[in-house]
């Protein structure tokens, strides 16, 4: 546009033509150059130019043709305003990437981006991680800001492959202008982001740390997953003539960090530990050592405080609800053994050798399950058959677009498939957009306009329910099929109190579609049908198929999908059972899981939740014990029902004064590990003979970090016998002879349950004098607080902290006359 203008500019006024492209005709003082059409940010949908078009023509002509294709775009709107509630899936990093640690850094600090993996710690880790900068530009604007700003220091985060190319030319810069800066250079022996190649030349860490010390460097940090390969130091940089050259593992990341921060100068700390998307893919081929030790999580135990998501930001750790809360359990499957999740303040975790992941075992054969399938009515090319798949980056999106793109092919019809990835092929949202026609000269453009998409392929349900996907369907045309299985997206790491908005999604998916869908969760189907959850996609792609909705021959898929060359015969079985679960599903989930083929989903009644946590505080304590719990929920449960109330206070109380009670103290903590429960979970996750090790802060004989927090220690499977003895001895508990009890984390936990009765105490008091329902909210709020309360150690002494601030405010809301509530809730 710019170029055509500066063409014409010199032309006679009386000859030179107007160019409207982004901005419309000038003239009006407000807007010399003319208001927007088109923005300069973001890329543009197939409706914004569409608007802007039938504007342009509306000047001069307008039609009923026009004038109802806006009003479908309109109509989406007002759709697609609820879809912006969804929560979005973005790009994260890999479970066990090295990233998680190396982007971090010390509170109190900050680090620039460049190009590479780690320019998503902008958006992980965005309290400490800023800005970008082109390639060999990293850490670059610094030397000009560091002569104007308050700070002392910056972080840079450097990729190998980057530094190979250009970055090592950043360095030099900083070097000769004196600045300080620590550039942290990842050695991640691969080129993550763009699919896993070798860096384009030889590279290693000693020629790393000797460029950069011929360069000027004269501090040089080594941080290691596996210190060891350098302790011979071959080839690395010594100490002298004024260079210092140290060796650390990566524990010791935060506190090299804070050490580095303080040089004055350019100091490097190279980070060494390999890709974990590169090691899963070695040891696929066998190039790379096995999965030697396993992790894994006593959901008895877990408080699901989050802490271990916190410390590690890894995506392998998963939601597992349970009737005392949501818990933690580690997704064995997509784990990489990194570990990091271990340094969450939590006795939770063990490590197990000797064991592999259990692997469900796929049924029998497709014999076993007779379902006629007939042949789909075959659909007519009178128009371009739109196909939008979604889903996550790295579970086969992708697979199923080439799949059908191929098959159309095979068939001589026109067809374009365009996918949408970006870094999204790290656990964030990827879409394909596939447009199948009689011949490629129908086709005109790549992208599905909007609301014409007639099949949604939903394999993940977030990525169905999100905008862009919402955009195109419309009622009357699209049909969606959607995969219900509840995948957390990445920010679960990092809130513990991320929930998986099912219901919310679902909805808006039926409205735009008018109730044309099919929900299934096929990830679920799959592994317990062919073993394998990465089964799911050519699954629905079978079921789709078989609903009509896909306008190609089941030979010409199956063909595709043998050309593909990747475990044909168990994808064409899985797309063979989608093509049968559409016929009968019930049928097909029998043959899934035989024994739960009929399952009756009854809700707990209040009475039978009571009764469950008596009979678990009788075995936490004794039953006195246990009957002081269930009195003082007896008698909420009377005051409530006396002053009209449907049981909601009674319920919160039973769930929390519960919660409260049965605090898990080291005679808790043994007595979980060895009531039974644990060893049977463990016996169905893994196969093999299980050598366990613990990991712990024992109270007593801790050992404190740099900033005086308990560090966890390993112990082997000789705890075993221990916790047996602190399990019998737990009637001790609260009396002169228990050891434990005197510290003051177990003398806070006994002071909570004093403090929430009283509360409670307050709450009725209240009740009998202004009523149930004019108190409810605040009275609702006061019995949850301890659902926040979770943890161990300065984990839980935070949560207590924040909670306290919290009671309070509750508290004075309680105690203040109705209208006093009131007037202070408008004044805020």
């Amino acid at each position: 546009e710019y170029q055509l203008k500066e063409h014409l500019y010199n032309w006679r006024e009386d000859v030179r033509p107007r160019v409207i492209g982004k901005f419309d005709e000038a003239g009006e003082w407000a807007h010399p150059r003319g208001r927007w059409l088109l923005p300069a940010t973001a890329d543009f949908s197939v409706a914004q130019i569409a608007r802007v078009i039938a504007g342009r023509i509306a000047r001069f002509h307008t039609s009923d043709m026009i004038r109802t294709r806006l009003a479908i775009l309109d109509a989406k709107d007002v759709v697609l305003g609820k879809a912006v509630a969804t929560p979005p899936r973005p790009a994260w990093y890999c479970s066990g990437c090295p990233h998680n640690t190396s982007t971090k850094v010390p509170e109190g600090s900050l680090a620039l981006a460049g190009i590479g993996c780690h320019v998503m710690a902008t958006a992980i880790y965005p309290e400490h991680n800023k800005t970008t900068t082109h390639m060999g530009g990293e850490g670059a604007p610094w030397l000009g800001q560091a002569w104007f700003s308050k700070r002392p220091h910056v972080f840079a985060n450097l990729g190998d492959g980057t530094y190979y190319h250009s970055g090592s030319m950043a360095i030099r810069a900083a070097v000769a202008a004196g600045v300080n800066i620590t550039y942290k250079i990842l050695y991640n022996d691969a080129v993550a982001m763009t699919g896993g190649q070798p860096v384009d030349g030889p590279i290693s860490v000693p020629r790393i740390a000797q460029q950069v010390a011929a360069e000027g460097v004269t501090r040089i940090a080594l941080v290691a997953e596996d210190p060891g390969r350098w302790k011979d130091r071959s080839g690395l940089p010594g100490d002298g003539a004024g260079m210092k050259f140290t060796l650390h593992h990566r524990d010791a990341m935060d506190e090299v960090q804070r050490e580095l921060r303080t040089f004055e100068g350019v100091s490097v700390l190279i980070y060494d530990q390999v890709c974990a998307a590169e090691k899963r893919r070695r040891r696929k081929k066998g190039d790379f050592p096995a999965i030697a030790q396993r992790v894994f999580i006593n959901e008895l135990v877990c408080e699901g405080c989050g802490d271990c998501g916190e410390q590690s930001n890894c995506t392998s750790l998963q939601p597992a609800p349970s009737d005392y809360g949501l818990k933690r359990r580690v997704d064995q499957s997509s784990c990489n053994a990194d570990h990091s999740c271990i340094k969450g303040f939590c006795p939770s975790f063990v490590s197990v050798d000797g064991v592999q992941p259990r692997k469900a075992k796929p049924v029998a054969a497709l014999a076993d399950v007779s379902i006629d399938l007939p042949e789909p009515p075959a659909l007519p090319l009178d128009q371009i058959h739109n196909i939008l798949i979604t889903g996550i980056g790295g579970t086969g999106v992708i697979t199923i677009g080439a799949l059908i793109g191929m098959a159309a092919h095979l068939e001589g019809k026109g067809v374009s498939v365009l996918d949408m990835t970006g870094m999204s092929q790290k656990n964030g949202s990827v879409t394909s957009h596939v447009r199948i026609a009689a011949d490629n000269a129908q086709l005109k453009a790549q992208r599905i306009p909007t609301g014409e998409a007639d099949l949604v392929l939903g394999c993940d349900m977030l990525t169905a329910g999100a905008p862009d996907a919402i955009s195109k369907m419309r009622p009357g045309r699209t049909y969606a099929l959607v995969n219900t299985h509840e995948q957390p997206t990445g920010h679960f790491a990092q809130d513990a109190d991320w929930q998986f908005p099912a219901d919310q999604v679902r909805a808006l998916i039926e409205e735009s579609v008018a109730r044309q869908a099919d929900f299934l969760d096929a990830t679920k189907l799959a592994t317990r049908l062919m073993g394998d959850a990465i089964a799911a996609n050519l699954f629905l792609l079978g079921f789709a198929f078989q609903k009509g909705t896909v306008p190609l021959g089941a030979a010409a898929l199956l063909r595709a999908i043998e050309i593909n060359g990747v475990a044909v015969k168990a994808n064409q079985t899985a797309f063979r059972w989608g093509r049968q679960a559409a016929v009968d599903l019930a049928a097909v989930a029998r043959a899934a899981a035989p024994a739960q083929a009929v399952t009756v989903v009854k809700r707990t009644s209040d009475a039978a939740q009571v009764a469950d946590r008596v009979a678990f505080l009788t075995a936490y304590q004794d039953a006195a014990y246990a009957a002081r719990y269930a009195d003082f929920v007896a008698r909420v449960q009377q005051a409530e029902s006396g002053h009209g109330g449907k049981g909601e206070l009674a319920r919160a109380v039973a769930s929390n004064l519960f919660k409260l009670m049965a605090y898990k103290d080291e005679y808790e903590v043994a007595r979980l590990y060895t009531d039974g429960r644990f060893h049977a979970r463990l016996a169905e996750a893994f196969e093999g003979k299980a050598k366990l090790s613990f990991h712990l802060a024992p109270p007593i004989f801790g050992k404190r970090d740099a900033q005086g927090q308990p560090v966890k220690q390993k112990f082997g499977a000789w705890m075993l016998p221990a916790f047996r003895v602190l399990a019998a001895l737990r009637r001790l508990r609260g009396t002169p002879l228990d050891v434990f009890g005197r510290t003051a984390e177990r003398r806070m936990e006994r002071q909570l349950v004093v403090d929430y009765r009283a509360d409670v105490e307050a709450l009725l008091q209240r009740m009998n004098a202004e009523g149930f329902e004019r108190i409810r909210d605040t009275a609702l709020a006061i019995a949850r607080l301890p659902e926040q309360i979770r943890g161990f150690g300065h984990v839980k002494e935070a949560n207590v902290a924040a909670s306290a601030v919290r009671r309070e405010k509750l508290l004075r809301e309680l105690v203040a006359p109705v209208g006093a509530v009131v007037g202070a809730v408008v004044a805020a």
